[in-house]
Parts: C-alpha cells; sequence; structure tokens
C-alpha cells in the first residue's frame, strides 16, 4: 500500500479495492500514513464521496481499532444512546444521559469535542470543574452501573482511529462529509453493545447539513448501518435555522441543560429533549408508543430526579457541581455585557453559524487541534425567533474574558439577529422528521 497512490485514487474519484483500503487506515494509526497525507485523503472524500462497499470497510476498521462491547448482559434496563450531528447550543447530551437513565435506561453515552463551529459535549463536561472524560472502559463500566449513565470520549479502547480522525476533521473543513460523518457516528456507537439508538440530525443554517435532503441521506445512512448489525435505530430530523436554546458556550449550556433537568430552561429545548428521550424509551422497547415515552419523559422531569442524577454522575467522574449556587460552581467570565435591540419589530432570524464562529472568536471553540478552550464565554440569547421587541428590548448578553472580546461579541451579536418591521415570523418546528429502522 502506497499513501499517495490511495490518495489520488479518491482524488479522481475511483473505488478503492477493500484491502488496500483497509491498510490504509489501519496505516495511519500505526504511523505509516503521515497526518497531511490523511488530510489530503479526507479532502478527497469531501468531494467524491464514499461508496457503500469503501464506507462498510470504514466503520469496520474504524470500529474495530479498539475493544467492542458485546451487546446483552445483566443491565437493569435496556442500553440506549444518542448522538447529535452537531449544532449551535446543543446540550440535548447533557440532558438526556440522565433522563433517560431516570426513565429506566442504561446510557452509555460516548461524545465528542466541539467540531467546526459546532459545541462539543465533552467541552461542556470539562466545564465542570474536576469531571475526568477520559477514563478507563472498566471505570466507564462502573459508572454505568452505579449511576445508570456515563459520559466519556473516545479513548485508546474504543475506536481509537475515529478519535484521530474526529481531530483532523475538525481543523480541516471536513467536517461535514456524509459518509464520514456516519462511519464516526457509528463507530463508536456499535463498540458501545447497544440495544438502540437514537440520531438527532440537526438541519439548517447552523448545522453541517443545510438542506433537508442531505439529512435525510444522513440519516438513512447511519439507520442503514446500525440496521445491518441488528441494532435499532431511529433519525429525528431537527431544525437548526436558529441556536437550540438560550445558552451558547460550554459553561453557559451545562447550567441551561441542569434548569431543563429542573423542569425548567427554554420551552422548545426542553420539548426537544423530551422528544428525544421518547424516542429512545421506544427505541429500547421500554414503552410501546411515542405517546407513553413523552408521558415517562414529562413526569421524570416534573419529579427532579434527573438534576439529583447528572450530580451523581458528576461526583462519579470526578467533578463537582454547587446546586445551592446560581452559577453552579461552575467558571464564570469576568465581563458581561447586554446588547439591546435598537428598533422595533420582530426578532426574524438568529443566525446561529455566526453564533457558533462568534464563540470560536471569544475563545470558546478551536481553531487549532491544540488549542485551549475558555468555557467561561459565549453569549445568552434573552430573545427567540418571532418574538416582539421595541428599542431598549435586551436582545441578549455577552460573556467574555477581555474588553476586546466584548467588543466582538457585541459585534457578532449585531450581524447575527435581524429585527424585521413586517409581520410576525414562526420558527420552524423542532422535529421535522422521522425515520427508522425497518420494523
Amino acid at each position: 500500500m502506497i499513501p499517495q497512490q490511495v490518495i489520488a485514487a479518491k482524488r479522481d474519484g475511483n473505488a478503492l479495492p477493500p484491502g488496500e483500503f483497509a491498510l490504509f487506515l489501519s496505516g495511519y494509526l500505526r504511523g505509516q500514513v503521515a497526518d497531511e497525507q490523511m488530510a489530503a485523503f479526507l479532502m478527497a472524500v469531501q468531494f467524491n464521496g464514499l461508496s457503500a462497499r469503501e464506507l462498510d470497510v470504514l466503520v469496520k476498521v474504524m470500529l474495530h481499532s479498539g475493544r467492542v462491547i458485546k451487546p446483552g448482559g445483566d443491565w437493569p434496563g435496556p442500553r440506549v444512546d444518542k448522538h447529535s450531528t452537531g449544532g449551535v447550543g446543543d446540550k440535548t447530551s447533557l440532558v438526556l444521559a440522565p433522563l433517560a437513565a431516570e426513565m429506566g435506561m442504561v446510557v452509555p453515552m460516548m461524545s465528542g469535542r466541539g467540531l467546526g463551529h459546532t459545541g462539543g459535549t465533552l467541552d461542556k463536561l470539562e466545564s465542570i470543574p474536576g469531571f475526568e472524560t477520559r477514563i478507563s472502559l472498566a471505570r466507564f463500566e462502573s459508572v454505568l452501573s452505579e449511576v445508570g449513565c456515563a459520559m466519556i470520549g473516545q479513548t485508546e479502547e474504543i475506536a481509537p482511529l475515529d478519535r484521530r480522525l474526529y481531530a483532523l476533521r475538525d481543523v480541516t473543513a471536513t467536517v461535514p462529509s456524509i459518509p464520514l460523518i456516519t462511519a464516526s457516528i457509528m463507530s463508536k456507537k456499535l463498540a458501545e453493545g447497544l440495544d438502540g439508538l437514537v440520531l438527532d440530525v440537526k438541519v439548517g443554517g447552523g448545522a453541517f447539513m443545510k438542506g433537508i435532503e442531505d439529512a435525510r441521506e444522513l440519516a438513512r445512512a447511519m439507520v442503514g448501518v446500525g440496521a445491518a448489525r441488528g441494532i435499532t435505530v431511529t433519525g429525528v430530523l431537527s431544525a437548526m435555522d436558529r441556536p437550540l436554546g438560550r445558552a451558547i458556550g460550554n459553561a453557559l449550556e451545562v447550567r441551561e441543560a441542569v434548569a431543563c433537568l429542573a423542569g425548567g430552561g427554554p420551552a422548545p429545548f426542553r420539548a426537544l429533549c423530551v422528544e428525544l428521550a421518547a424516542e429512545m424509551a421506544l427505541a429500547g422497547r421500554l414503552v410501546s408508543s411515542l405517546e407513553e415515552g413523552r408521558s415517562r419523559a414529562e413526569a421524570a422531569l416534573a419529579g427532579g430526579g434527573g438534576v439529583e442524577r447528572f450530580e451523581r454522575l458528576v461526583a462519579a467522574q470526578g467533578g463537582k457541581l454547587d446546586l445551592a449556587c446560581d452559577s453552579l460552581g461552575l467558571p464564570v467570565a469576568p465581563l458581561q455585557q447586554t446588547v439591546s435591540a435598537d428598533r422595533e419589530g420582530w426578532v426574524s432570524g438568529i443566525d446561529p453559524l455566526a453564533l457558533g464562529y462568534g464563540l470560536i472568536a471569544l475563545g470558546g471553540g478551536r481553531t487549532r487541534q491544540d488549542d485551549e478552550v475558555d468555557p467561561r464565554v459565549g453569549f445568552v440569547m434573552e430573545v427567540e425567533v418571532g418574538a416582539r421587541v421595541a428599542p431598549g428590548d435586551p436582545i441578549a448578553v455577552v460573556h467574555a474574558g477581555s474588553v476586546d472580546a466584548v467588543a466582538a461579541g457585541v459585534r457578532v451579536l449585531g450581524e447575527a439577529v435581524a429585527i424585521s418591521g413586517e409581520d410576525e415570523v414562526a420558527p420552524l418546528p423542532g422535529v421535522l422528521e422521522r425515520i427508522r429502522s425497518p420494523g
């Protein structure tokens, strides 16, 4: 196997022989293929895609690059996970892991860091003082047994090839590739020994899938990979034409997730969490209908047990929350500035892409693999799409680490929030479509 030949073949749109492709992938893990060569290959895939056969090879090599947990075992409920394709303000995993556990599921959640303009669950979790996302598989299983859910990232034990490719995709603009997204997500999920999986496929300006057709294609690809391996998979296409919830930024989003677990938080965000939790219960055959799943999820949120379970999860993974404190003991930005409306009208749009890149500009995301992330910074929206505002009404609050960063955040909000004098604007529904495994 000569790396240049593999790269050239994919650059020219040719199909790769399965054996040669597998050697190229495993060679990257062994250091026989350099980062710059893999970066060139990923760009070729971005433009030319992968065939179904090539995708199968990629999933298999990723999956078996590390340990694979066998399905089954002596667990108190079905093993069910949820994964999002990435969005701005998307902190649903922080809610769904403890919520689903409270509903009777076991949730072995393996997550990722921020990709491009989208936030990462691991970065949010690591804004909690002491929280460890890099733990051994043995400890992961121990936390699962103790709490009913556990949240970690890829380790050398689970899909290490995906972990390396994930970081490289983030800084080479090769994130929005359907086969690469499919293989990345499904290799981790297949390694978890799941009974069911729910995929939250984001659609819109703040997602990697901008249009509904691309989102359907991605959902069908992932559902197909799971179904071929006997796992019940559901793809939920959800709107990302505006940020999800009101908080954008790691520590800020943790606070909003805890508010949701306590029965509060922004109503559209809470409603999506209920829908996804209901789908998880259905995929795990814990309920016989979505209606029953919604009822269980709403009851669990109303009961407040999800907050206590999240606190137990944090403690089990070395972290600490102070629920008696408004900040929850999370880091707080030293500077905060409210931005107000300069005219009367309807909020006709909130550009999630602008806010996602704005968060990176504030230091809350990465432009290089080795960048440190400031967990304190971000935006908290005071309005939603469709709201009526008058001059002087608060639009959002910038949380920043310096005076220059505050000014940058104010400029971002000026570009991201559109106010129209025309008729009231209705936002898209949270859930657009559902794509299920056959049967």
